[in-house]
């Protein structure tokens, strides 16, 4: 048994209807500065010539 279309669409949907169109973007750009600065904090802590 598999998440079909029309649940994945439905169950988006929901989220829709519940948060609103302006809070899920302001979620989304919220998240995706969350992950930018998580990919730089790991780059440069890989980093060897970083002095720390």
């Amino acid at each position: 048994m598999s998440i079909g279309f029309w649940q994945i669409l439905v169950v988006l949907l929901i989220i829709l209807i519940v948060f609103g169109s302006s809070r899920i973007k302001s979620i989304g750009s919220d998240l995706g500065k969350a992950l930018k600065g998580f990919k730089k904090e790991i780059k440069d802590e890989d980093d060897p010539n970083r002095d720390s």
